[in-house]
């Protein structure tokens, strides 16, 4: 199917992992980490967008999204999607957020070398084979092979806002997306105190781990997170977090993760 997409050619965006609430697995890779940060900075500085007619067909016995989505859970899945950034690699695994035109898949520990893993930068297109897994809410792709093939496509922040809330909202699980008009809601750290982010879910952090932060929209709170593999404490986004006040209005942009309800990982936030 054809259709006129803006296409963002992004410099290269690389590592990172997921971050959830408590963690899935200790993932030792500051150094990847950091790469990653630099990575998705120089990707948002230097994308030029370039319109075109765009063919994304699928090959013979690979599924299209909605063939993914209504896939049970534990079922074999093949799918073809491209690559928006790199969380990990660590052990012949990578943990990588793909995404086509219909929707998102959030590959988890995918075997793959690391030669391999240098060649999957931002728009590479892969065939994906694995299985259809759930973690708190988090659909993903778990135990799964790839090969690179033609194509490429990075995805534009689509606005989800006015799903917020919604039960259409995780439709758009693992998409890039852009949450617009948000206000900084305070949160309380280890010591009662009202702040406007924290180290850890719980406070119980320091610099160098994942954020977390409350905002809100027509009088509904949501917590969001600062993935510290994906954009360490040295990017743009880690920095423009620990310098939010309870009470500004921002704009932000991420990745729809899920853990018991919407946890955005979020690379952008723009102070309105």
């Amino acid at each position: 199917m054809k259709k006129t997409l803006a296409l963002v050619l992004a410099m290269g965006l690389a590592v990172s992992m997921i971050g959830c609430t408590p963690k899935k697995a200790e993932q030792t890779a500051e150094t990847a980490g950091e790469a990653a940060s630099e990575a998705v900075e120089a990707a948002s500085e230097a994308a030029s967008v370039v319109t075109e007619t765009f063919e994304d067909v699928k090959s013979e016995g690979v599924m299209t999204y909605a063939e993914y989505a209504a896939a049970e859970i534990d079922s074999e899945v093949v799918v073809e999607t491209y690559v928006q950034a790199k969380q990990s690699w660590w052990e012949d695994k990578a943990t990588v957020y793909t995404q086509d035109q219909d929707g998102a898949y959030f590959l988890y520990e995918m075997a793959c070398s690391e030669e391999d893993y240098a060649k999957l930068t931002p728009g590479t297109k892969i065939k994906v084979t694995g299985y259809k897994s759930e973690w708190e809410g988090e659909v993903e792709i778990s135990d799964a092979t790839f090969e690179i093939e033609e194509g490429s496509y990075v995805a534009p922040a689509e606005d989800v806002t006015a799903l917020l809330g919604t039960d259409e909202l995780i439709e758009n699980q693992n998409k890039f997306v852009a949450f617009k008009g948000m206000t900084v809601e305070a949160s309380t750290d280890a010591n009662g105190n009202e702040v406007a982010y924290l180290y850890k879910w719980d406070g119980s952090g320091e610099q160098g781990d994942d954020l977390y932060f409350n905002v809100s929209i027509d009088g509904k709170t949501y917590n969001f997170t600062v993935e510290s593999y994906l954009c360490d404490k040295d990017s743009d986004v880690y920095k423009a977090v620990e310098g939010l006040e309870i009470g500004q209005t921002v704009d932000l942009e991420g990745f729809l993760y899920w853990y018991q309800g919407v946890n955005p990982h979020i690379t952008k936030v723009t102070v309105k």
